[in-house]
C-alpha cells in the first residue's frame, strides 16, 4: 500500500484511539508508513509510548495521549494536544473498544451491559462530536470507526457487545449523511476474529481455543491486525473518495 494508490499522507494527522496494541497499533503504523503524523490515545500508558516509539522508528512525528473515551474531558484533552501539537486533524479510527464477558442476555449484568455500551459505543459518540468540528474547521477529513462481525450478525452468549456493535453502524450512517456534504466521510469497519491480545482472552489463550474460532473462519485462520489496519487506511483515503456511511466487513467470509 502506497501514497501513490490512497492519497497523499504526508503531513497530514490521524488520531488513533486504542492504539496502544492490536488493530489500533497495527492502523497507527499503516499511517506513519504512508507519511502520515499520528496521535496516539489509550487507557494503557505504556502501550501507548511503546507505539508511539515504533512510529517514531519509522520516519514519522507522533505523540502519545491517555485517554479513556468514556471521559468527554479526556477526549477533549487529546483532540486539544493533537491540534496544539499539529495545527490540524485529518483522520479518526475511533477504535478503542473491549470483549464482553461470555453470558445468556438474561444473565448479562447491568453493570456489564453498562461498561460494554459506555466504551464501545458512547466512546465513539464522544470522540465524534469532538473530533468533527475540528474536521470542520480544517475544510473536511475522514472517520473510521470499528465495530464488528457483531455489527452484523447475532453472536450467542454476547447481546451486549452485539447491541453496541450494530448501534455503532447506525450512528456511523446517520452521521455520515448528517456530513457528506460537508467533505467528511464517516464509514466502519467490521473486523472478524483478529489474531490480537483482546482474541487471547476470548478463546482462553488456549490451543482448543484458537482452534474452536479458527473453525468458525471459511478462509481457515485468523486475520491479522495488518489486514484491518490496510482497511482503515484505504477507507481514509482519495481512493474511497466515493465511499459514504459504509459498514466494510473484514471477516474471511465469517459473516457470508
Amino acid at each position: 500500500m502506497t501514497t501513490n494508490e490512497n492519497g497523499n499522507y504526508m503531513g497530514k494527522v490521524a488520531f488513533v484511539t486504542g492504539a496502544a496494541n492490536g488493530i489500533g497499533r497495527a492502523t497507527a503504523l499503516a499511517f506513519a508508513r504512508e507519511g502520515a503524523n499520528v496521535v496516539v490515545a489509550d487507557v494503557s500508558e505504556q502501550g501507548n509510548q511503546e507505539t508511539a516509539r515504533m512510529i517514531e522508528e519509522l520516519g514519522s512525528r507522533a505523540i502519545a495521549v491517555k485517554c479513556d473515551v468514556t471521559r468527554s474531558e479526556d477526549v477533549k484533552a487529546a483532540l486539544s494536544k493533537t491540534i496544539e501539537t499539529f495545527g490540524r486533524l485529518d483522520f479518526a479510527f475511533n477504535n478503542a473498544g473491549v470483549e464482553q464477558k461470555n453470558a445468556a442476555t438474561a444473565q448479562i449484568e447491568e453493570s456489564e451491559w453498562d461498561r460494554i455500551v459506555n466504551i464501545n459505543l458512547r466512546g465513539v459518540f464522544l470522540c465524534m462530536k469532538y473530533e468533527i468540528p475540528l474536521l470542520l474547521k480544517q475544510g473536511g477529513g475522514a472517520i473510521v470507526n470499528t465495530s464488528s462481525g457483531a455489527g452484523v450478525i447475532g453472536i450467542k452468549g454476547g447481546a451486549a457487545y452485539t447491541a453496541a456493535k450494530h448501534g455503532l453502524i447506525g450512528l456511523t450512517k446517520s452521521a455520515a449523511l448528517d456530513y457528506a456534504s460537508q467533505n467528511i466521510r464517516i464509514n466502519a469497519v467490521c473486523p472478524g476474529y483478529i489474531d490480537t491480545s483482546m482474541m487471547d482472552r476470548f478463546t482462553g489463550g488456549t490451543p482448543e481455543g484458537r482452534e474452536q474460532v479458527i473453525s468458525e473462519e471459511p478462509i481457515g485462520r485468523m486475520g491479522q491486525p495488518e489486514e484491518i489496519a490496510n482497511a482503515v487506511v484505504w477507507l481514509c483515503s482519495d481512493a474511497s473518495s466515493f465511499v459514504v456511511g459504509h459498514a466494510l466487513v473484514v471477516d474471511g467470509g465469517q459473516t457470508v
